[in-house]
């Protein structure tokens, strides 16, 4: 029974080695007598809509050692560590691994690497490799983002994308003997699969103008950040998106964990605030879709509102920024609300739509979830739970306190409101290969008729309005100013506000939205002064982009 039992035990193993394991045991095999050199990858190319390099490669190489075919490894690790800037001792102590080939170093240059070859060091081999090179330093840079050593995305769209742009690595095999040297030619050669170039929605020409315009602002108020995104409005594609202060991608301080945390995050997709008056625009927008379909509870765009510049909700008290002196915010209509800026009234909209109606337009507008941008740490914004939420809470969302949004929610939810009601899902990529990606539209939070009404009262604002610095003279602007104070610990921060403003142009039939955030100016604060300025010089530069294209210029 024993002789038996071996026996069956002997066939069973001598039919998985011959059988089963027949392929495993050969690449055991083929990998004793070869060593193979990799092939890397050359990462795909970032551009603009335009065809602009944003983000590309430079010709570098890869170092790598062979232990056993090392003659001499005290000299080897000397000439690499001096040529190379290494530490030798470490270099000598990873040699003395049982590790068979390592990689000393990669993206070293064309120059260092011609340095290297004029020694003769058997058993160091080179491979052609390429550095990650942004031609415009921190143009974008949240947006780019940067890649690892190994030339894998770290952030930004480096990061998202990093599975179409990173390509795979091929390899060249050599025969060698028993101890790892070379004995001959090429045995097999596995192409590398270069990377796709991915097309960015941004404008270059629009990117370089936002960036200016925000470093301005900068030098003139010295803010905690400044950030600014213009979209645009036919299918939401990001046209800029800047934030502020930057680095350069082609000298990241990765020494420094917490800076470099700082200054990688896009704060217009990543931070949230709280957005006050600019708001207003999307209270507007709920009162005259409900008013137009005959809800009772809502004010017809005729409907005046009381003088009075305070109301009581719930014991505490909403207050007009205006004293309502000598007549001022007397008899308003929803247009001079929105002219002024007057809290009480859209405290009034809010309360009488009250809660179910109110909320179920957050949601249509997007506030509450992600817009669904392609790009990592998009944040949700907060928003109080409808069964939570008090009369006091209801009365402050309506005019932009007790709600916290991302710079990107607020413009696509405004950019919806005056481009005929259609909210399209933003998008930073258009096309990855040849492969272009088509827009999506996610819903029509209101119809074409209420988003015609709102933008003729939002370019009052502009024209006759509190957003009277963003007026130009000749061309139509709609929009709305924001300054929103912050609080800490639950409690006002004295003299920390964010001016805001949101905009678009023509008014009439909108091309480009703006959304400019500037986050604690110093010295005056207020979005009509600080924010709106900023638009008005972006939508100049805009408008004169868009003649120079139409004169082939």
């Amino acid at each position: 029974m024993a002789i038996t039992f071996l026996f069956l035990l002997l066939i069973g193993k001598f039919f998985y080695v011959q059988v089963i394991s027949e392929k495993k045991l050969g690449y055991r095999a083929l990998d004793q007598w070869t060593r193979e050199l990799p092939l890397i990858a050359e990462r795909g190319t970032i551009s603009d809509r335009n065809g602009t390099i944003l983000a590309g490669n430079a010709p570098s190489y890869s170092v790598f050692v062979r232990r056993n075919a090392v003659v001499d490894k005290t000299e080897t690790c000397r000439v690499l560590a001096e040529v190379l800037g290494l530490d030798e001792t470490s270099l000598r102590l990873r040699m003395d691994s049982n590790v068979s080939e390592l990689t000393v170093a990669r993206q070293v240059s064309k120059d260092t690497a011609e340095r290297l070859g004029r020694y003769v060091l058997p058993g160091v081999y080179y491979a052609a490799d390429n550095t990650r090179v942004y031609p415009y330093g921190d143009l974008a840079c949240q947006v780019l983002g940067f890649t690892s050593s190994d030339m894998s995305g770290v952030s930004g769209i480096e990061k998202y994308y990093d599975k179409y742009l990173k390509g795979t690595n091929g390899e060249l095999l050599y025969e060698t003997d028993l101890v790892g040297i070379e004995v001959g030619d090429a045995v097999l050669y596995c192409e590398a699969e270069d990377g796709l170039d991915v097309t960015l929605t941004i404008d270059y020409q629009i990117q370089t103008l936002a960036e200016r315009i925000m470093r301005e602002a900068c030098a003139e108020y010295s803010p905690k950040r400044a950030e600014c995104i213009v979209l645009d409005l036919d299918n939401f594609d990001v046209l800029a998106m800047v934030s502020r202060p930057s680095y350069d991608l082609n000298d990241v301080p990765r020494d420094d964990a917490e800076l470099l945390n700082s200054l990688s995050r896009n704060g217009i997709v990543s931070n949230i605030y709280e957005p006050g008056s600019t708001f207003k625009v999307i209270t507007a927008a709920a009162d005259i879709e409900e008013s137009l379909k005959g809800n009772p509870n809502a004010f017809s765009v005729n409907y005046i509102f009381p003088d009075s510049r305070t109301r009581s909700v719930d014991g505490t008290t909403v207050k007009c920024w205006s004293t309502h002196a000598n007549g001022k915010h007397s008899h308003q209509t929803l247009a001079e609300a929105l002219n002024n800026s007057c809290n009480p009234c859209f405290t009034d909209i809010a309360l009488s739509l009250g809660s179910d109606c109110f909320y179920s337009y957050l949601s249509a507008f997007g506030f509450g979830s992600v817009t669904g941008l392609d790009f990592p740490g998009e944040a949700l914004g907060m928003l109080l739970p409808q069964t939570a939420v008090r009369a006091c809470d209801l009365a402050r969302i309506g005019f932009g306190q007790t709600i916290a949004v991302t710079g990107l929610q607020l413009a696509c939810a405004v950019g919806a409101a005056v481009n005929g009601g259609n909210y399209y899902v933003p998008r930073l990529v258009k096309a990855i290969g040849a492969e272009e990606i088509e827009p999506v539209l996610r819903s029509h939070p209101i119809s074409a008729e209420t988003s015609a009404i709102l933008r003729r009262m939002l370019e009052g604002v502009v024209s006759e309005g509190s957003g009277s610095k963003a007026y130009i003279e000749g061309y139509r602007i709609g929009g709305k100013t924001g300054t929103a104070q912050k609080y800490e610990n639950g409690k006002i921060a004295a003299g920390k506000y964010v001016s805001s403003f949101v905009g678009f142009y023509p008014a009439d039939d909108p091309k480009y939205l703006s959304l400019v955030i500037i986050d604690e100016p110093q010295g005056a604060y207020y979005g009509s002064v600080v924010a709106a300025p900023c638009a008005k010089k972006l939508f100049e530069g805009i408008i004169a982009l868009t003649e120079q294209k139409k004169e082939g210029v």
